[in-house]
C-alpha cells in the first residue's frame, strides 16, 4: 500500500496515456495520487483529473517559487480559499535559489511567508519546495511554523532535515534515492515514520532521463526498505499510516 504524495499529473507528458498511466500505478499498488499545481493555468485541469479519478486522485494546489506575477499569485490564493474543501494541502510553494539571485530572493522569501500565513489560516499542510535553499526554508517555517509541514524532495543537508524532523515537519523520499547519495543519506538519517513516498512525475525518474510516473514508486519503496533494513509491507505501512494521518486520507 503505497502513495504517491507529490507529483505533476497536469504536466502535457501525460496528455496522450493518462488511463494507462493511472492504471500502471494501481497494477503497481499506488493507492492513492496526490497531484500539485504551480501556476494558475494548471489548475483547472488538475482539478477535472482529480474528478475523472475521484476518491483516488487528490490535488494540493501551489505556485511555483520562480512565478513572480502578483496578478496570478493573488487568483492562486483566491481559489484556495473559494476552494478549501477541494485540495488536501497547500503547495509546493517555497524557495528555489537554484535559478533565482539577487532582489528575487528577498521577493521569494516574502511570498512564502504569506503562504505560511494563508496554510495557518486555512489549517491546510503546506508542501515546501527549497531546491539550493534548505538552510534557509528550514530558518522561515522553523520561526514560526504551520501546523503540518511536508518538505518536498529536500536537498538539503541532514543537520538542518534533522532540526525539521524535531519541529514535526515530514520529509518525501523521491524515485532518484535509487541513484541520489543524498536522498539515501537522508532515509538513513531521518526516523523511517517522518518520512513519505513521491515521483515528481514527470521528472526525477529512478532511471535518468526518462519520464517519471507513480508506478515507480515501488522502486524508492525497495531502496528505503534496504536502507532502513525493513521488510517492504512494513515499510509501506509505516509511510502509508503517516501519510493517511498528515493529508486526512482514507484508504
Amino acid at each position: 500500500m503505497i502513495i504517491d504524495v507529490h507529483c505533476h499529473l497536469a504536466d502535457k507528458e501525460f496528455n496522450q496515456d493518462l488511463d494507462q498511466v493511472i492504471q500502471r500505478a494501481k497494477d503497481a499498488g499506488v493507492v492513492k495520487i496526490i497531484i500539485s499545481t504551480v501556476n494558475f493555468d494548471e489548475i483547472q485541469k488538475a482539478d477535472r483529473i482529480v474528478q475523472r479519478y475521484k476518491d483516488y486522485v487528490y490535488l494540493t494546489v501551489g505556485c511555483s517559487p520562480i512565478l513572480f506575477d502578483e496578478g496570478e499569485i493573488k487568483r492562486i490564493r483566491e481559489f484556495i480559499k473559494n476552494n478549501r474543501d477541494k485540495i488536501v494541502g497547500i503547495g509546493e510553494v517555497g524557495l528555489d535559489y537554484y535559478w533565482v539571485e539577487g532582489e528575487q530572493r528577498e521577493i521569494q522569501r516574502r511570498l512564502f511567508k504569506e503562504w505560511i500565513v494563508l496554510a495557518k489560516e486555512l489549517n491546510l499542510p503546506l508542501i515546501v519546495h527549497s531546491r539550493s535553499a534548505g538552510k534557509y526554508a528550514m530558518e522561515i517555517l522553523l520561526d514560526d511554523p504551520p501546523q503540518k509541514v511536508l518538505m518536498h524532495a529536500f536537498d538539503g543537508k541532514c543537520g538542518w532535515a534533522k532540526k525539521g524532523e524535531e519541529a514535526g515537519f515530514y520529509f518525501t523520499i523521491p524515485t532518484t534515492v535509487v541513484h541520489s547519495i543524498q536522498k539515501q543519506n537522508l532515509v538513513k538519517f531521518l526516523k523511517i515514520d517522518s518520512l513519505m513516498l513521491e515521483t515528481d512525475s514527470p521528472v526525477l525518474a529512478p532511471v535518468r532521463g526518462e519520464r517519471n510516473e507513480p508506478a515507480n514508486l515501488k522502486y524508492a519503496l525497495e531502496t528505503i526498505s534496504s536502507l532502513k533494513h525493513l521488510a517492504q509491507e512494513e515499510t509501506a505501512k509505516i509511510i502509508a499510516a503517516a501519510t493517511t494521518n498528515f493529508f486526512n486520507l482514507e484508504v
